[in-house]
């Protein structure tokens, strides 16, 4: 047998591989990685087939204004189609913030001065200024007497009046007949902060009175408000806070975050999420750099300067500026998805389930659900404030919604400010206990329930009074103080009692058998004393 090994029989079987790839074509190899691009954009983009999904509604079936509201709403009846070049939310979203084209006008703007010293910049485009789709700045008309409707927009985190899709709103509810002011949050806008108080996703007090202002300009004018994103958040807050006592008509929602710790989970999980991260932390360091001389002296500049998520640089600057012990407390009594529940007036929201910043999971659904004056509409796509439409992506749906809704709104027995419904109060008091504040360092501490009211409130016979959290332990022994603390507790033990006495047996009955290791055999030793004391009697 010939066992011989030929030279042949040396080769490497990785240089065969190799002289095999070359006999493949080039091109087979550029189509090879074509193919690969797009699949990893089609998972990283989450490209999905453009077709027309329809809105899901969520409202309480017992409300007459949500039926009313869902019935006469077209838009909420139909299908949201998304431009099929941009079918992808993150698509949808770099379009919007890079690309996006908005109405050419010019606002009218007042400045506004808080009672604090900072200056908020309120930009006016009013329906007599709009001519053939083109703004003049004009004259306004006489308050007082003046009953245009008014639509108070609030801005999303870093925006401003400015912004593609608060011109696309404002442009389309004055062209339609309606007053529109832009609220700008403190220093944006181009004006500069004159006093130390900056704006954070829980500050309602700016709102609160850039309203009050506009009411006593306009007493006679329906007010209404929409909010995008961050601004969506504090118009909710602010709604729950006010109740009836808002002299708002109805409100729109759009691409709320709901709950900020969830939200900031869910913005550092993904590869494609933490490109937004950065991203808004690139704007917000744009922000604090815009007002260096006030930031750097109420804030921490050099964790400002390395911050390199949007979590950070609320631990090292709104934290600080709110006065909050962490950045999970910030966040907590920021949301506005706890002040659902007290909203007393029409409220539409809209969501997208894709939204890349604002997820899904922190919609409180069954809070919407509960409260008779909330019509939550979410579609399947539309990115985060974006809903592009149409072949050019010239339109957007919400817009649309948005005043479609506002002149339902307007036009129906809901709009009578002396009819706003009262929200009833949720079955669960889960939530109705005093706050736990879970430190960065597994440290814990409680917060302590108090009663405030805003300092420039006037007594009156029937003001509502507030319920707040405060930041830091009461250190008052007033017997008041207690009972404030104790009373929701003997309430809640009250009315465990009366309608859950066999749980009441059911717990004593636990507590013995668990203790009666210990307390038995005391018993029986006394028992035995006595007994004995009576024989030897």
């Amino acid at each position: 047998m010939n066992c011989a090994i030929t030279e042949d029989d040396l080769i490497s079987p990785y240089l065969i591989i190799f002289k095999s790839l070359l006999l493949i074509p080039i091109s087979h190899y550029l189509i090879f990685f074509f193919l690969t691009i797009l699949l990893f954009l089609y998972f990283f983009l989450e490209i999905h087939f453009p077709k027309a999904d329809p809105i899901s509604l969520t409202f309480n079936p017992n409300s007459d204004f949500c039926k009313f509201i869902v019935s006469k709403c077209r838009l909420l009846h139909g299908r949201y189609f998304p431009t099929f070049w941009l079918s992808s939310p993150h698509l949808q979203t770099a379009f919007l913030t890079l690309f996006g084209k908005s109405p050419p006008f010019s606002y009218k703007r007042i400045l506004y001065q808080a009672t604090d010293g900072g200056t908020i910049a309120l930009d006016w485009l009013m329906h007599s200024d709009v001519v053939e789709g083109i703004s003049q700045v004009v004259n306004a008309s006489n308050p007082g007497t003046d009953r245009t409707p008014i639509a108070i927009i609030v801005p999303g985190l870093t925006s401003d009046s400015s912004a593609a899709y608060i011109k696309h709103i404002a442009f389309r509810l004055a062209k339609e007949g309606w007053n529109v002011v832009v609220q700008n949050h403190r220093g944006l806008g181009g004006i500069s902060l004159t006093s130390d108080c900056v704006y954070t996703a829980g500050w309602t007090e700016d709102l609160r009175k850039v309203i009050a202002h506009i009411h006593s300009q306009f007493p006679e004018a329906p007010l209404f408000a929409v909010g995008t994103s961050i601004g969506a958040n504090v118009l909710v807050k602010y709604l729950g806070e006010d109740g009836p006592n808002t002299p708002l008509i109805g409100a729109t929602a759009v691409c709320s975050p709901w709950d900020l710790l969830i939200c900031d989970r869910f913005i550092n999980r993904k590869l494609v999420q933490k490109v937004y991260d950065r991203m808004l932390t690139i704007g917000l360091q744009g922000y604090a750099q815009l007002h260096h001389s006030i930031i750097s002296r109420i804030a921490d500049w050099e964790g400002i300067k390395k911050s390199r998520s949007v979590r950070e640089f609320d631990n090292y600057a709104t934290r600080l500026v709110a006065k909050f012990e962490t950045t999970d407390t910030y966040y907590r009594r920021s949301s506005s998805s706890q002040y659902v529940e007290n909203v007393a007036v029409p409220l539409l929201c809209i969501s997208a389930l894709d939204d890349p910043v604002c997820t899904r999971e922190a919609i409180p659904w069954d809070e919407c659900r509960a409260n008779k004056n909330i019509v939550l509409a979410t579609t399947t796509h539309g990115g985060h404030l974006a809903y592009y439409e149409g072949l050019t992506a010239s339109s957007m749906w919400w817009t649309r919604v948005v005043h479609e809704y506002f002149e339902v709104l307007l036009s129906s027995p809901f709009a009578d400010r002396r009819h706003k419904i009262i929200p009833e109060p949720l079955g669960s008091s889960i939530d109705q206990g005093p706050f736990v504040d879970a430190g960065e360092h597994g440290m814990v501490a409680a917060a302590s329930e108090v009663d405030t009211t805003r300092a420039d409130a006037e007594p009156e016979d029937n003001a509502q009074i507030y319920v707040k959290t405060s930041n830091h332990l009461h250190k008052d022994n007033n017997p008041q103080v207690y009972n404030n603390i104790l009373g929701p507790l003997k309430k809640r033990v009250d009315q465990l009692s009366r309608y859950s006495r066999k749980s009441i047996w059911l717990l004593a009955y636990i507590a013995i058998v668990t203790t009666w290791p210990l307390v038995g055999p005391a018993l029986l030793f006394s028992i035995k004393r006595r007994f004995r004391k009576l024989v030897e009697k």
